[in-house]
């Protein structure tokens, strides 16, 4: 295994010069991708719909064709579906990435091509080792596996040809033989669609495996930990994988879980890789030890846009990569080998510099309070929730937020639905601490506060430990693609939650 460690690690650092191509020259290669799209797709009806064929700009494109969300292309893609082709792409797509969305809401079928698949998703992976093994020469991770957690997927119900479903089921599928030599558990137990039955098949099957790297999101990946940990018998991970090195998440903000992974990883001193890949496409990688934003990768078939947050109402114009500026949040728009032409996905993100391109996600165009002019977004909220943990030695689990709205006796108040691992030392002290993070981090939110004239402090309620985890089961929500949606601009998902448990501690 040592010498296979160093073959694969010397071919995974042979894409650094790649990568650096296109950090060196980022806007010809943006470019040049933005010419081969609509090459490609000048034939389909889409491209001949809006004239693909006679567009010799990045400008002309922006001005012929309207920016899309899934309900605009949904039509295209339930004709995809059921077969047709040469829709938004050339030829027939098989595969359907399922998503919700943060939000929850009505699912969405994102087409996943054969050129997406290679292209982004899979070259994504590769570069996220790549990466990996350049900022850590001495690395050992390929003498053992990884733990990768997949969802599920099952057959189209339009079409007996076509499947729908996570899409790391959907890579997993497609994986090249090869792959399996570095991955545990094997497919018929990662592919199943029973969670709970799932997560003990997978943890009786890592159990006896030498893991060097788990990957996957960080609220299903500590429940997973935890059930092998007790499954097991072990007190300690370092028990059963002493090799572990590196713990690779996104999907959500990682800041929350922190501690408690550095907790139950303890004593083994594990490196933490986070990655920017969504249903729709493979965006961002960690490149460097800091943790502090990743690198726009650029080579991936895919086109970006960046529309100002402050424009989104208008939708226009949007910026592209030549024109963005660092500290501004953007929605991303992108154009893709997988079909989807100026599509919005939904995140917003800010430069945080320009040479490389790196960013930080910043949040969702709809994850947001905003009941009172506060504007308060995620990456608000996230911020804030590390200081208030940091200031009363407390830990998060998982959280939600909503708007608590005027009434003729009473004035409004974001209230904070927490479980939390370790209970601050105050709760009163937290809920201020929270507050005054808010403020200091969102001038809206401090001047709605200014003497409570509009809003008041946050109320934080606390909850039994496996509230928000029975609640996502309650919705069919439970697996690695499905995320508690953190803020949401109305009650639905708060007074549902609040239906179900006993209020413990209301600040």
């Amino acid at each position: 295994m040592p010498i296979i460690n160093s073959i694969v690690s010397w071919l995974m650092k042979k894409r650094m010069h790649q990568i650096e191509l296109f950090i060196q020259y980022p806007q010809e290669v943006q470019h040049e991708w933005f010419i081969r799209l609509l090459d490609t797709a000048k034939n389909t009806e889409w491209g001949k719909k809006y004239g693909y064929a006679s567009i010799s700009s990045e400008a002309e494109f922006k001005m012929q064709v309207p920016i899309q969300e899934y309900e605009d292309i949904k039509p295209y893609v339930e004709r995809l579906r059921k077969g047709e082709e040469d829709i938004l792409w050339p030829g027939e797509i098989r595969w359907f990435a399922k998503s919700s969305g943060t939000s929850g809401g009505k699912s969405k079928f994102i087409p996943v091509s054969m050129e997406s698949m290679n292209d982004c998703h899979f070259k994504g992976g590769k570069d996220m080792l790549s990466l990996y093994c350049n900022a850590y020469p001495q690395t050992h991770l390929f003498d053992g596996k990884t733990l990768s957690l997949s969802g599920s997927y099952k057959e189209d119900e339009h079409n007996t040809y076509a499947r729908n479903g996570d899409l790391s089921a959907i890579l997993l599928e497609n994986l090249p033989t090869w792959a399996e030599f570095f991955r545990a558990p094997e497919p018929s137990i990662a592919l199943m669609s029973e969670w709970e039955v799932k997560m003990d098949k997978i943890a009786q099957a890592i159990m006896k495996e030498n893991l060097t790297c788990v990957s996957g999101v960080p609220s299903w990946m500590m429940v997973l930990l935890r059930h092998t940990l007790k499954l097991s018998g072990k007190k300690r991970l370092a028990d059963l994988w002493p090799d572990l090195e590196v713990f690779i998440h996104g999907g959500v903000n990682f800041d929350p879980y922190e501690e408690q992974f550095k907790t139950l990883f303890k004593p083994l001193d594990i490196n933490f890789w986070e990655v920017y890949n969504a249903s729709e496409g493979f965006f961002g990688i960690q490149d460097s030890l800091s943790r502090n934003d990743l690198l726009l990768m650029l080579d991936y078939g895919i086109y970006y846009e960046f529309l100002p947050v402050k424009n989104l109402a208008e939708r226009t114009p949007t910026l592209s990569l030549s024109e963005v500026k660092e500290g501004e949040d953007y929605a991303l728009i992108i154009s893709t080998s997988g079909g989807l032409w100026r599509y919005m996905i939904g995140d917003t993100i800010r430069f945080t510099s320009l040479n490389p391109h790196r960013f930080t996600i910043t949040g969702r165009i709809r994850n947001f309070v905003n009941a009172f002019g506060e504007e308060l977004i995620m990456d608000n909220a996230e911020k804030a929730l590390v200081i208030a943990c940091e200031r009363t030695s407390a830990i998060v689990s998982e959280y939600t937020v909503a708007p608590i709205y005027m009434d003729n006796d009473s004035k409004g108040a974001h209230e904070w639905l927490i479980e939390f691992e370790n209970m601050p030392s105050n709760m009163s002290y937290f809920a201020e601490v929270l507050d005054n993070a808010l403020k200091s981090l969102n001038s809206d939110y401090e001047a709605k506060r200014y003497k409570d004239l509009t809003l008041t402090i946050p109320q934080v309620i606390t909850l039994p430990k496996g509230t928000f985890y029975e609640w996502m089961k309650k919705r069919g929500k439970l697996g690695g693609q499905n995320k508690v949606p953190r803020l949401y601009n109305d009650r639905r998902f708060v007074d549902e939650i609040l239906s179900t448990v006993k209020k413990e501690h209301v600040v």
